[in-house]
């Protein structure tokens, strides 16, 4: 075994030393040792064992331990309130459904425990010595960016058809390459990822979507990700033949990924922004092609997709109103940012101009600085708008329901007055001044 300078923290020290105390072995197990081996700070610290669940409960005797999973082995203990899971080196059995073993086996050998696992750079386990133990040569896939499955990755992707989507997660974060037989592996048995929980599914492609090596993934490995989201599929080598792109609508899309924030809801936006231009798409009669509406055709998509994915409603929502917005070109003024920004809210503005901007960056060079400079006009005027604290939101209003009620108003009534006062205060027909808004507001109740 080679030893290594890697710093585990004192919390995880004690989980070893007090297994090895009680006679078993213990060893820092998977994505920790990972990313110690990269240089990254791991957020968490996972442990393997050949104790058996009840016997590493009674090594932790004292200490908070949860049954977390205690059919597979697993246990949470809480040191120095930082949860440490601990689970018995185990070998698994079939997997009926490509997703979960039918059963485990409890094993003594580490190196069984490790064979089950996915990626050989997951199967390097690390004890108290600051020793390794590295059986499938993960560290050296480390060294050369490989991406590779311990064994048949036939075997490992038909055991748990999430890590089809998993390898191609790995290979946008880190930038390495997926080894030529795993690859072609997850190419032939893309299918099985249909076993897998929307939920599962949907966590995997946003870790996906915000990686640095996003564009590169969303290329290459297509037809994978066309498995859990086949709307995409039209858009692939779908041309663009105008003077403001220069890319297929797939590649445009990927590129234009990696041009906003690692940010899940803003990626979100971008991958689906442009999906339904091949339902759209006509031509000219200069063979000129054009899109019309197809913003709101990707909104609908991308409604859709989200809700089979069971996403939470507040991202689902704001990202079909920023795909829906995203084609809208507004006017470079105040009274336009206002109305834009009382519509939705100031952050969403921020988020359409950051939208607008990475579609622009991803299109051809055809008047692309004229384009970028209106949007930094845009975010000028609403970075004033907001610290002049300028009457945009209802209760921005100098009047409320109150003055409404003195009126004589009510029910629903209070409201659409207060709407219609504070559209012709955005619209700087009126001050915001409560004199003037209550005699707007008693014209309009006796015209």
């Amino acid at each position: 075994m080679k030893k290594i300078d890697i710093k585990i923290p004192e919390y995880a020290k004690e989980v070893l030393r007090r297994l090895e105390a009680a006679g078993f072995e213990a060893w820092c197990i998977g994505g920790c040792v990972r990313d110690a081996l990269q240089g990254v700070a791991p957020h968490d610290w996972d442990i393997c064992t050949n104790a058996l669940p009840n016997q590493t409960i009674k090594a932790f005797k004292g200490y908070s331990v949860i049954p977390t999973g205690i059919k597979h082995g697993t246990v949470t203990v809480l040191i120095e309130k930082n949860p440490i899971e601990i689970t018995t080196y185990r070998s698994d059995g079939g997997y009926s459904d490509h997703r979960r073993p039918d059963n485990v086996s409890f094993v003594r050998d580490v190196k069984h425990d490790l064979e089950r696992r996915d990626f050989t750079m997951n199967a390097i386990c690390l004890n108290l010595k600051g020793e390794l133990y590295d059986p499938f040569d993960g560290q050296d896939d480390i060294k050369r960016k490989i991406i590779r499955c311990v064994g048949d990755p036939k075997k490992r992707f038909d055991e748990d058809a999430l890590r089809i989507l998993r390898a191609i997660r790995f290979a946008s974060k880190t930038g390495f390459e997926i080894e030529k037989e795993t690859a072609d592996a997850a190419f032939q048995m893309r299918s099985l990822l249909e076993n897998v929980s929307a939920e599962r599914l949907y966590s995997e492609f946003k870790a996906l979507l915000v990686g640095r090596n996003v564009t590169k993934v969303l290329l290459e490995y297509k037809e994978i990700i066309a498995q859990i989201v086949p709307e995409i599929t039209p858009c692939f080598g779908f041309k663009q033949n105008n003077p403001h792109h220069c890319y297929d609508v797939w590649e445009h899309i990927a590129r234009s990924v990696s041009f906003s924030r690692p940010e899940p809801l803003i990626r979100l936006v971008m991958v689906f922004h442009d999906i339904g231009k091949p339902d759209m798409f006509f031509e000219d009669e200069k063979g000129v092609s054009h899109f019309k509406l197809h913003q709101l055709k990707s909104a609908e998509y991308a409604g859709v997709i989200l809700k089979r994915f069971n996403c939470d409603n507040y991202t689902r929502k704001r990202v079909c109103a920023l795909i829906k917005e995203h084609d809208n070109r507004i006017g470079i003024g105040r009274k336009s940012v206002k109305k834009f920004i009382s519509k939705y809210d100031y952050d969403f503005f921020m988020d359409y101009l950051e939208v607008r901007r990475a579609d622009t960056l991803a299109q051809s060079d055809f008047k692309r600085e004229q384009k970028l400079k209106e949007l930094d006009d845009l975010a000028l005027i609403a970075i004033d708008v907001k610290e002049e604290n300028d009457c945009i939101k209802l209760n921005d209003l100098a009047v409320g329901g109150n003055e409404m009620i003195a009126l004589g108003l009510k029910g629903s009534q209070i409201g659409d007055m207060l709407k219609f006062l504070l559209e012709e205060v955005v619209e700087e027909r009126l001050p915001n001044e409560a004199n003037k808004l209550i005699d707007a507001a008693e014209r309009k109740m006796n015209n």
